[in-house]
């Protein structure tokens, strides 16, 4: 949850037109904000990779080989935040709660797509979030239920086990394939074990 790894890399050219790449690794201590609210702060496990540029506030609990990646918020503050093991919060992701209402929660082995919004809801353990869809208030997403890229599941619906759904609003579409419930988990074990490296890079 510390340092970041930056490469950079130059190309430009000599009165000659002779070219060279100039390239460097620069070790920055770029931090992940983490910040209390109303005194209660986040308890992260040491095992979990918290990106730089990350936010994580508040009531919010995340578990070993977890992965909240760059650019995300995880805000606990007038509700709490659960996130189980070896689940992956992808880059741009927004996890929030509704004050007197309901909680977020995340289970074990999830992944969750890029630029993902989920407010106030259950997502159970291995289950998939599609990239820029938003799951709202009350909805439920069943263990190896699968919502589409892109789709909007609104308030208090529930994609059951094995269901795949999608559109804005989200309805089912089909039943999904084996090979699609088998490949939740792989997908929750290759995050895991990219956030490892992080990691490991991190305590280099």
């Amino acid at each position: 949850m510390g340092k970041a790894l930056i490469f950079f890399s130059i190309s430009c050219k000599t009165p000659a037109s002779a070219g060279f790449l100039l390239s460097a690794y620069l070790l920055d201590f770029l931090m992940a904000l983490i910040l209390p609210y109303k005194d209660t702060f986040p308890e992260i496990s040491d095992k979990a990779f918290i990106a730089a540029t990350a936010t994580v506030i508040g009531d919010v609990q995340i578990g070993a080989e977890t992965g909240i990646w760059y650019g995300c918020t995880v805000r606990g503050d007038v509700h709490e935040i659960r996130i189980g093991k070896r689940t992956n919060i992808q880059d741009g992701s927004v996890i929030h709660v509704t004050e007197g209402g309901h909680g977020t929660y995340i289970g074990d082995e999830v992944t969750v797509g890029h630029m993902a919004l989920l407010h106030a809801c259950t997502i159970e353990d291995r289950a998939f979030i599609g990239m820029g869809s938003m799951v709202m208030d009350g909805a439920v997403v069943e263990t190896n239920g699968m919502l589409a890229a892109g789709a909007m599941l609104t308030n208090n619906k529930r994609i059951k086990a094995g269901e795949l759904w999608a559109g804005r609003p989200a309805k089912f579409w089909r039943l999904m394939t084996q090979e699609e419930i088998d490949w939740i988990p792989k997908s929750a074990d290759k995050y895991a074990k990219l956030a490892g490296r992080y990691l490991e890079v991190e305590g280099a």
